[in-house]
């Protein structure tokens, strides 16, 4: 293995043992690629540097749930289950994966122009976007076993279904782009999973993951502004009840927001609102050399994106960003984002 950065070697002596604690993180590592199989191809063949970068960064956090995000998805899941037996090969196993279809690069029912500039069958007329169905899909590794028959998927929710919706409109106030296409456009523009975990003691600890859109690339109308927006609210919409029973805690919520509560674009209210809920909890996790930020753009610069929330009742006992001690570090190989992680105490 690359020799590791300071900031990972702190993440090892922050654990206490998996009986005590349970280490949860969540990764946008952003290894899409530009068509199906491409993946499982980079991935087999152990000689690509991000993956290999990829695998370094998780292997030495040890988490023992991980939410991915920016990994392609496949029906049989053989890129996800490649990755997981390359972490094997770094001692680290996870004999539990959870891989379902996405939106990214799902067609609507019929050829729409769902983002407004009057063509069809381009990426961003898919139900989110994606070159491919399945592209840039969200996963979940873990060493605790699911409950698969009780997973919620709320990835075919209607945006126009969220209570709520801030769906946009024309300057006259007909629906953008038009009425039909709203009629079929998904909310999730990757997914929203509830994933019940079984913990050592019985109980169940749910896992909520998603990958929201940027609110960037859009017009006047702000869609994705308003999409980013709606995804994000829509775990405080199923915390009230308000889009099937809410889920008991313990509970967590991992994943990437692409919304920092201060900076960039975005309807900033969405993640504040979250992050103030009681019902969660922030520990703020940061790293020495980039605080609480999660990504650095090249162009926007470093921002707060990526969320490891767990609900108000649990015990966070350590918290962290895998932030690259230098350009050379697997860290800084792997993705513009970085590795969150979050201690909770198994009591």
């Amino acid at each position: 293995m690359k020799q590791l950065a300071a900031g990972l070697l702190l993440i090892l002596a922050a654990g206490t043992g998996w009986a005590e604690t349970l280490r949860i993180a969540t990764f946008n590592t952003e290894l899409s690629r530009g068509g199906p199989g491409l993946l499982l191809r980079d991935i087999s063949r152990g000689n690509d540097p991000q993956v290999d970068a990829v695998v370094d960064v998780i292997a030495a956090a040890q988490p023992d749930v991980l939410a991915l995000q920016g990994i392609d998805w496949d029906h049989e899941g053989k890129a996800l289950a490649a990755l997981a037996m390359r972490l094997a090969g770094q001692g680290l196993d996870y004999p539990h994966r959870i891989s379902r279809q996405p939106n990214s690069g799902l067609p609507p029912p019929a050829p729409l122009d769902m983002d407004g500039n009057g063509k069809t069958g381009e990426p961003r007329d898919n139900q989110g976007y994606g070159r491919f169905r399945g592209q840039g899909g969200i996963a979940l590794l873990s060493r605790l076993p699911a409950d698969h028959d009780s997973i919620r998927d709320f990835s075919s929710l209607l945006w126009q279904d969220l209570p709520g919706a801030l769906l946009p409109q024309h300057p006259d106030g007909s629906p953008f782009p038009s009425a039909e296409a709203q009629a079929v456009q998904r909310l999730s523009a990757t997914a929203h999973w509830l994933v019940p975990l079984l913990l050592p003691d019985g109980r169940r600890l749910n896992m909520m993951t998603f990958h929201a859109t940027p609110p960037l690339f859009d017009g006047p109308e702000d869609r994705n502004g308003r999409r980013n927006h709606d995804e994000i609210r829509l775990w405080q919409m199923l915390l009230d009840g308000a889009i099937g029973p809410a889920p008991e805690p313990p509970f967590v919520i991992a994943g990437d927001a692409n919304l920092d509560p201060e900076l960039g674009e975005g309807r900033k209210q969405a993640i504040r609102n979250l992050l103030a809920d009681t019902r969660l909890q922030d520990a703020r996790p940061q790293s020495p050399r980039g605080g609480t930020a999660t990504v650095e753009w090249e162009s926007a610069g470093r921002m707060r994106v990526d969320y490891v929330l767990p609900s108000a009742g649990l015990t966070v006992t350590a918290s962290g960003v895998v932030w690259p001690d230098g350009q050379d570090t697997p860290a800084a190989t792997a993705s513009r984002h970085r590795l969150v992680w979050v201690d909770l105490l198994l009591d």
